[in-house]
């Protein structure tokens, strides 16, 4: 009998070492992805209204190959700490034009169907996106190498490359590819 608990009990802490080294080799397998190759953030604030909304959760992809209508997580060039959320519009060597509220990327309209809802809502004659170009910007005619030109969906409220300048590639995070929360919006983009 006694040789039965003995038995029991190095079986039991054999079981139990194993469940500890387990979760150690998942707890670091976690940290690893989500240090190295994916971001999981929380939006906040209205930029990206009505693509995302205050409190979504997300998943982002680092290092994917950026392009044209991304969605982005980024570090604010002008709030050290905090990160931002905005769609790519310029890529390098773009030139960027908004005109009557049709943006004109390389001189041909860029079709931007994430914005019908908000436009939907303005009167008559008034624009959700003021016109500008690079050039009236910042006196260049392209995007420059390794940058991007960004904005938020919401554009009349959304700090973007209009205010803080272009955004280098290492000063973004991630490409976002789930929203994940609220669970009856999950999403994948």
């Amino acid at each position: 009998m006694a040789k039965h608990k003995n038995e029991s009990a190095e079986s039991f802490g054999h079981w139990l070492l194993q469940v500890f080294i387990l979760a150690i080799i998942i707890i670091g397998l976690y940290l690893v992805v989500f240090r190295f190759l994916l971001a999981n953030e929380t939006i906040s604030g209205p930029s990206m209204q009505p693509t995302f909304e205050n409190n979504d959760r997300v998943i982002a992809v680092r290092h994917s190959k950026l392009s044209r209508g991304d969605i982005v997580i980024l570090k604010a060039p002008d709030e050290p700490g905090a990160l931002y959320i905005k769609r790519i519009i310029g890529v390098p060597g773009d030139s960027i034009k908004s005109k009557n509220d049709v943006m004109y990327i390389n001189g041909k309209a860029f079709k931007e169907p994430y914005l019908t809802e908000y436009k939907k809502k303005l009167s008559k004659g008034q624009l959700y996106t003021n016109n500008f170009s690079l050039e009236q910007l910042y006196h260049v005619k392209r995007v420059p190498k390794n940058c991007y030109f960004v904005m938020g969906d919401h554009r009349n409220v959304s700090k973007d490359s209009r205010m803080i300048g272009f955004i280098k590639r290492q000063d973004i995070i991630g490409e976002v590819k789930l929203r994940y929360f609220p669970f009856n919006q999950i999403n994948w983009y």
